[in-house]
């Protein structure tokens, strides 16, 4: 099965879920545990009757939904069609989807030497098996810390080594915006808007807001 594009994936109107790295997400505010609970239940069995397995986040007060076709490598049919079901299953105990708050954290570091730093980076976050010397980014397959990744850099000091990619939906790029230049940030480039926009904290530390869009 072929993976859906971004826009393809827009297209499919679902009302609450975001495309976030090649992965449809959710969350749905319940109130406590037992809506919760009983919710995830409804979804466990909804998946395996249509033999396609989220991925389920369950806290006191809200479900996390991530959705995405391992086998493909992204967002797939499969996906749109669970989840369309699970936004039936929500409406039905008059519970709501929201992406609005939703963030997928990277973090990128940029480094003139990511050959030589990368082996480090795998050893401490206990990255097994080891990744490859070509290897470019360092995921948790079990998604315990955000994936880190090297972006090729001068070494002219001073410079930011570290930066959070912080992947959002598209509705909510301009909100984060105005919310940053409210507390005091800036906008130091949208030269590649809609992929990613770049702000910086007063004292000038950096991080990109990042989308789907223009990406494929």
């Amino acid at each position: 099965m072929t993976t859906l594009t971004g826009q393809q994936v827009a297209d499919a109107g679902l009302t609450g879920w975001a495309n976030l790295l090649g992965s449809l997400q959710t969350r749905i505010i319940t109130s406590d545990f037992t809506t919760g609970l009983a919710l995830l239940n409804a979804i466990g069995a909804a998946a395996v009757e249509m033999d396609h397995h989220p991925d389920l986040d369950l806290h006191y007060g809200h479900l996390g939904v991530r959705l995405t076709s391992h086998d493909a490598g992204g967002i797939t049919g499969r996906d749109i069609r669970l989840a369309r079901r699970i936004t039936t299953l929500a409406a039905a105990t008059g519970l709501e989807l929201g992406s609005a708050h939703l963030t997928q954290v990277e973090m990128g570091l940029d480094t003139p030497a990511s050959a030589a730093i990368l082996p480090f980076w795998a050893a401490v976050l206990a990255v097994d098996p080891p990744p490859a010397p070509e290897a470019h980014e360092l995921p948790d397959p079990y998604g315990d810390f955000p994936t880190v990744w090297f972006q090729t850099s001068g070494s002219e000091e001073p410079r930011q080594r570290w930066h959070p990619d912080l992947w959002v939906d598209p509705a909510a790029v301009q909100p984060r915006i105005d919310a940053a230049l409210a507390a005091g940030g800036t906008l130091v480039s949208e030269d590649e808007a809609p992929a990613f926009w770049v702000l910086a904290d007063p004292e000038g530390n950096r991080v990109c807001l990042c989308t789907w869009q223009d990406r494929d």
